[in-house]
């Protein structure tokens, strides 16, 4: 009896989920997808050396967990948003191998698999039930602090291209949570503690930022069009709110590079963007400060 109820023990602790275990956003199926739920996932294997795993017809939202060793926790947490163009999600170079990086430095990932606005014959659209399961990961993770070891005022989150969209949305359309719900997750508030946009797809005109925005960290390559184009400007409407915020615009690099850690391709982005986003989280009190070699 003791030993099979130290496994339910182990197996209620957030410590004891396999890396990317799913935790569903909506445990009663989400709104909008009743007549899709049933409907399967899909994944594409990458179609070449630099290419990503893609998945698509997501109907039933998720969480993918990844946490540090509790030893090396700093309880900061991060939402990862894969792009995808709204049609599919990047789910490793753009969502699970930048969780695992985060947990190397101390930080939770929750990598979001969100419902597909441009996939063909979707029902869903980016403002709505995008943005729904955006808010909600976030509420999720506060919800869920406890369980995962992280500091709820320290929920943050990371956007690469599509899902910069989806992070900017969040960062400037927030609530506090509804205190009279019946649903705990629904209680907290969407509002991120702070916001990494990698080549969000936006323009920047249709960005409104609130004087309590998050802290932002922007960065791109300067021959990505769309948002070398946006982000600059949005980095002023951010100093003008008075909201901090860090960019940086690399000469080279494209669009949807992610993060490949074995990366071997020339452009100084690729092995470099991570160490200059450590820098910003070191900076805002996300991640421990790095150990300089002299």
């Amino acid at each position: 009896m003791k030993f099979t109820a130290l496994i339910l023990l182990a197996m209620s602790s957030g410590y004891a989920a396999t890396p990317g275990a799913p935790v569903p956003l909506w445990p009663h199926g989400a709104s909008g997808s009743e007549a899709l739920a049933a409907k399967p996932e899909v994944t594409a294997p990458p179609s070449g050396p630099y290419d990503s795993v893609k998945i698509s017809s997501i109907h039933n939202p998720s969480l993918l967990v990844y946490l540090p060793p509790k030893e090396k926790a700093t309880g900061a947490a991060m939402v990862v948003a894969p792009g995808g163009g709204h049609r599919f999600l990047s789910i490793d170079t753009e969502g699970t191998n930048v969780a695992e990086w985060l947990n190397s430095i101390g930080v939770a990932a929750f990598v979001l698999k969100y419902r597909l606005a441009r996939e063909e014959g979707s029902p869903y659209k980016v403002e709505v039930e995008a943005y729904a399961d955006t808010q909600r990961a976030i509420r999720t993770v506060r919800a869920r602090a406890q369980d995962w070891n992280v500091n709820p005022s320290q929920v943050g989150i990371m956007g690469f291209s599509a899902g910069g969209e989806l992070a900017v949305l969040a960062s400037t359309k927030f609530d506090a949570g509804r205190v009279d719900s019946a649903d705990p997750v629904e209680r907290q508030s969407s509002r991120p503690d702070f916001q990494i946009l990698i080549y969000p797809g936006i323009r920047a005109e249709t960005v409104d930022v609130p004087k309590d925005a998050p802290p932002a960290f922007l960065l791109c390559a300067d021959n990505d069009k769309g948002p070398s184009t946006a982000i600059p400007a949005v980095y002023l409407a951010l100093k003008k709110a008075g909201i901090p915020a860090e960019l940086h615009v690399y000469a080279s690099g494209g669009h949807g590079f992610g993060y490949q850690p074995n990366d071997k391709r020339p452009n100084v982005i690729y092995a470099t963007w991570v160490a200059r986003l450590q820098d910003w989280m070191a900076d805002v009190g996300m991640s421990p400060v790095k150990v300089r070699k002299k």
